[in-house]
């Protein structure tokens, strides 16, 4: 069952419950689905909404663009600039840290055209199947602005730092392969695929352990600023935790008894 944002704030974004799957959905695709307030508050809204029994976040948008980035129209149209774009910024990254600590993995699927503000936005995310067309632009540098919204974070972390600069200072734009091929996305998929395939992994990750799933995504993004040592004492920290998770115990007997473990069964 589908639910559309509420209010007087003009629709935004669209949420269901798909089995184990929260599906949130950008529904602005008619404008490209631009990042304004109300995006922003009401995707916000959706991450502290998810129903508790759901596993797993599906990130996906409506139209044929993916997001286009800011409303530049309503920067254009803005009495005070800096004073809406500090709100916006502010706004987003709520966003994007809701996404970046969401307690189940999240999934995105990507297409068309994604740009500025919405790279930030598959950064937080833990993994972006794309489709082949798709465009990823930041955009940026064609507004005069410096990046938000994570962005500067996500295409350092996959570039380095010499193509990120390149491609920030430059405004240039990424193809899918290409960002297949430096690590912002994880998947490509055929266009008419997407959909289906973005569905089906964030089902397959849905029946796995979450909750080790969710510690293993904290070690990755700790890893690159600390040391060896540092991250052996996560390591060794947090698979203790999950040895004593329910799902843990789940996982070993399943082995042992030469079955499927069934995660989602597994008490909290």
């Amino acid at each position: 069952m589908s639910t559309p944002s509420t209010g007087s704030a003009p629709h935004r974004v669209t949420t269901a419950v798909d089995g184990d799957v929260w599906r949130v959905t950008l529904d602005n695709g008619d404008a490209g689905n631009p990042v304004d307030l109300a995006m922003a508050e009401q995707l916000a809204a959706a991450f502290a909404e998810r129903p508790p029994e759901t596993r797993a976040v599906l990130l996906t948008a409506n139209g044929p663009r993916f997001c286009v980035g800011g409303d530049v129209r309503a920067f254009a149209a803005a009495e005070d600039l800096p004073g809406l774009v500090g709100q916006l910024a502010g706004a987003w990254h709520d966003v994007v840290r809701a996404v970046l600590y969401c307690e189940v993995p999240v999934v995105a699927g990507v297409h068309g055209a994604v740009a500025g503000a919405g790279l930030g936005l598959l950064g937080a995310c833990d993994i972006v199947v794309c489709a082949r067309s798709t465009k990823l632009r930041p955009a940026y540098g064609a507004l005069g602005f410096s990046p938000d919204g994570g962005t500067s974070w996500a295409l350092t972390r996959a570039l380095g730092a010499p193509r990120a600069l390149e491609l920030m200072l430059t405004d240039g734009t990424l193809h899918a392969a290409e960002a297949h091929m430096f690590g912002l996305v994880a998947r490509l998929v055929d266009d008419e695929e997407l959909l289906e395939s973005a569905g089906a992994l964030a089902h397959q990750v849905a029946a796995g352990p979450v909750r080790a799933m969710v510690r293993t995504r904290g070690l990755v993004r700790r890893a690159a600023t600390r040391t060896l040592d540092e991250q052996l004492d996560d390591e060794a920290r947090l698979i203790q935790e999950s040895a004593s998770d329910p799902e843990g115990r789940e996982g070993v007997r399943a082995f042992a008894g030469r079955r499927p473990p069934d995660f989602r069964g597994a008490a909290q």
